[in-house]
């Protein structure tokens, strides 16, 4: 699964002390922003920085400069000087490269850095998770899926996107929710707290819920997850129908990931603490704490990929 480096021509000025040595940059690119790392070759952190939306499938443009501006500033805030971008060995995880299409033309780019070794954004979180060790992520934000690496392979298994797919997502637990709460409304299901708890975060009533959410992205819909937990817990048997499906899912995943030779798992995103405790016991105790963000996975891309190529 990991990717050979593709180069550019070193040779840059060394205007820092710095530059007597290897620098190191691990940037994690999603929708909302691009986080990178600057470490030295002892690992030591030197600077980290933000820059915006690094979606390679949604702007390939708008990533690369999201990647750039956010070296420049990982440069600058360590003192460094601007010329030593060219001798950055770069380990980056971006959204929307796991699309061939998208990371093949992500690979031509004539990027200024020494070394680029691209990855999908699921990786290097799996990376930072276990360490950069062997092991397996269930991620259960605004979307879900499940990523192992294990004996030097990759391996997804969900992340299809909403509607279609992100089951036990906060989108998904926030799309089920919404039926249910019109099914109530229309007397063809079951009574239930989470027709009053989504009128009052919506504003609405009745019929003028369909409007609220017309045209709802999976953000928005991810907003009314927490009234499904929260019904969950006080006992509304709809709730904890919808969160049990969603769990049920989630623990089918985690048992592919470990069945794909995964020896534990941990568990990623916003909703991740508070469905945990739904999992099945099997799975759920083989998930540990993470041990580190994204960002630091793909600072371990970096600098295991640069070794691998040392020694090729």
């Amino acid at each position: 699964m990991r990717e050979r480096a593709f180069t550019q021509q070193e040779g840059g000025r060394q205007s820092s002390p710095a530059a007597c040595g290897p620098l190191f940059l691990g940037i994690d690119g999603g929708g909302s922003k691009c986080k990178a790392r600057l470490v030295d070759a002892s690992g030591a952190l030197l600077a980290v920085a933000v820059a915006g939306p690094a979606n390679a499938f949604q702007d390939q443009a708008g990533a690369r400069e999201a990647m750039l501006a956010s070296a420049r500033q990982a440069l600058a805030t360590a003192g460094l000087a601007p010329e030593l971008l060219g001798q950055l060995r770069v380990g980056a995880g971006l959204a929307g490269v796991n699309i061939p299409r998208v990371a093949g033309e992500m690979r031509q780019w004539q990027h200024p850095f020494a070394a680029l070794y691209l990855e999908t954004d699921i990786h290097i979180a799996c990376l930072g998770a276990h360490g950069g060790a062997d092991g397996g992520i269930i991620v259960a934000g605004t979307g879900s899926v499940g990523y192992s690496y294990a004996g030097g392979r990759g391996s997804s298994v969900g992340g299809h996107g909403f509607p279609a797919g992100d089951h036990g997502s906060g989108a998904w637990l926030g799309l089920r929710a919404l039926q249910s709460a019109l099914l109530a409304l229309d007397q063809l299901g079951p009574e239930t707290g989470l027709l009053d708890a989504i009128e009052r975060q919506l504003g609405a009533t009745g019929t003028g819920l369909v409007d609220s959410m017309a045209g709802a992205r999976p953000r928005e819909y991810g907003a009314l997850a927490p009234l499904v937990l929260e019904c969950a817990d006080a006992g509304d048997a709809v709730a904890v129908a919808i969160v049990a499906e969603g769990a049920d899912y989630l623990t089918r995943l985690g048992r592919r990931l470990l069945d794909d030779g995964a020896p534990a798992l941990a568990m990623l995103g916003g909703l991740a603490p508070r469905l945990l405790p739904w999992l099945a016991a099997d799975v759920r105790e083989r998930v540990l704490a993470p041990v580190a963000e994204a960002d630091v996975g793909a600072v371990q891309l970096a600098m295991s990929a640069g070794a691998d190529a040392a020694q090729a």
